[in-house]
Parts: C-alpha cells; structure tokens; sequence
C-alpha cells in the first residue's frame, strides 16, 4: 500500500463543554498520520483506532509479514480472517462489474514492471505474455476455511486495501457513538457530516472540490504512481493485456457507500475506455457514482 501520504482521522462532537481535545501525530500504515478526536474519551479511542490499524495492515500489508504475503509465499492461507475474505467477495463483484479489468492476481505482472524498470530493463512483451499466464481471478479460490491459490499466483489488494480499511476505522468509531467522522487512508469514509451539518470539504489531488457527508470516496491516476523515471509508466496495470493503463484520465473520482467499493471502482475505471464505459460499470452497484473525471 504505497500510494498513501498520511493517514488522517477527525472526529467531532456536535456540541460538547466537556469533551477533551486530541490530536495524535505519528506512523500509521507506513505513513505519516494525523488523528483529531473531539470526544470525552478521545485518547482512549484514538488508541483503540491506532490498534485497528495495525491489526487490519498485518491482514492486507505486502511490505511486512501478514496473512496476504503469507498467502503470496505458500499459495494457501488456512482460516483466513474475516476481513480478507470480505475484501475477497468485494473484488470478486467488482471483477464481474468491470468485465475483468479488476484482477488482484495482477501482483505477478506487477512485480515484473517493478523489478524491470528497477534494473533499468522494461519488461519485453514475451515476458508479460508469460507472467499473464499465472494471472487471472479464476486462479484464486476461497472459503472460510482457506484461500487457495494456483501455482505461480500472487494477490495485490493495493487497488481495495486503503478503501476497506477506512470502512472498518469508520465503522470502529461509530460503534463508539461518534458520527461526525471523516477517516482518511488515502481513500475517504464518512459515516456523516461535520458537527455543524455541513458536508466534509474534499479537495482533489489534481484540481476541483467536492462535499461528502456520507459514505466513501476515492480517486484514481493512470500516472499516480510510476514505474519509469520519465513519468510514462504508471502503476494500473491491464490484467486483459498485460500493459499499463493509457493515461486518458487525469483523475477518477467515484463514491459510493463504502469506500473500499469506491476504491476498486475507481482503480477499474482508469482502464476504461470512455465514460459510458465506466457508468456501466458503477451501475451495478446501489449507490456508486462518477463524481469527479478530468
């Protein structure tokens, strides 16, 4: 999960004399992190968030030991935790709603961009054509009791990862009576507005505003983050044809009422191919919608 710059978390009482005031500054799923808690029991929930935290990135993490690089190294996962395949489910019916163009089984493809361009080497097409063949969703199964996948696989939740766990932060302070939230990991989650009713004011990485009270929110960049020094090579990669995605879209805003889907979506939507394309995609999800595309 390395698009991540900071992770921040404000959370406010409407109107409270008693309330103590928190703020918390420090590491958070390898970032920079910032939590603002306006609560009575502020530093006692500020505690238990930093403590979902971590739980969750030794669940989704590739860069430390957790259960996913522990799946990636032995092609199987017993027990898995809820959350992993919750977020399963999530990519499997986004997978299916973007005809494909979502696929975490892409982590093969993308450790051969990364290690090729690393080495100064881009990888050449016999060589995509030959990780593609150890891609694909239909390679991966899973229940309750394992997650399995076929010989050579590898998962990346990089595209859901940030969104899922700004839906259980959001979902761990509410259930501690607090509303007015806006969790962000990257990817946005807001289980409702701001203390005074108004909506939380989102600026866009690349230009433009937008207002979110409710539910999450994400963007996507077909150059967000680049493999090649020259700043053509970004990181989306087409799980159909092994290539990055054409940088059409500056930015892809999509919400919807969590933000993992939101997330995913938007990942999925830097791949398409017009506008049209993505509405099709969003419409098979209540709820979800193209908020910002330039």
């Amino acid at each position: 999960m390395t698009r991540r710059r900071f992770l921040t978390i404000t959370a406010s009482l409407v109107a409270s004399p008693a309330a103590a005031f928190t703020e918390w500054r420090g590491q958070a799923l390898g970032a920079r992190a910032r939590i603002l808690i306006d609560h009575p029991d502020s530093a006692e929930i500020a505690a238990e968030a930093l403590a979902e935290i971590a739980r969750l990135e030794a669940i989704f993490s590739l860069c430390t030991e957790s259960a996913l690089t522990r799946l990636n190294r032995d092609g199987r996962l017993a027990a898995p935790p809820f959350e992993l395949l919750e977020c399963l489910a999530l990519c499997g019916s986004v997978h299916a709603a973007t005809g494909g163009l979502f696929d975490p089984t892409i982590q093969p493809l993308w450790a051969l961009y990364a290690e090729g361009y690393s080495a100064g080497q881009p990888p050449r097409a016999e060589q995509i054509a030959r990780v593609l063949e150890r891609c694909g969703w239909a390679g991966l199964s899973f229940d309750a009791q394992e997650v399995r996948l076929a010989p050579g696989m590898a998962l990346t939740l990089n595209g859901v990862a940030q969104g899922c766990i700004a839906d259980r932060v959001s979902a761990l302070l509410q259930a501690r009576g607090l509303r007015h939230v806006l969790v962000d990991t990257g990817e946005l989650r807001a289980p409702g507005p701001r203390a005074d009713g108004a909506p939380w004011p989102v600026t866009l990485a690349r230009g433009g505003h937008l207002g979110l009270a409710h539910g999450g929110l994400a963007s996507s960049s077909a150059l967000g983050t680049l493999f090649d020094a020259a700043g053509q090579v970004g990181h989306i990669l087409s799980p159909l044809t092994g290539l990055p995605a054409v940088p059409r879209w500056k930015l892809v805003t999509v919400t919807a009422p969590g933000a993992g889907l939101a997330d995913a979506l938007s990942t999925a939507a830097c791949l398409m191919e017009s506008e049209a394309q993505i509405a099709r995609a969003l419409s098979r999800f209540e709820g979800a919608r193209l908020a910002h595309l330039a």
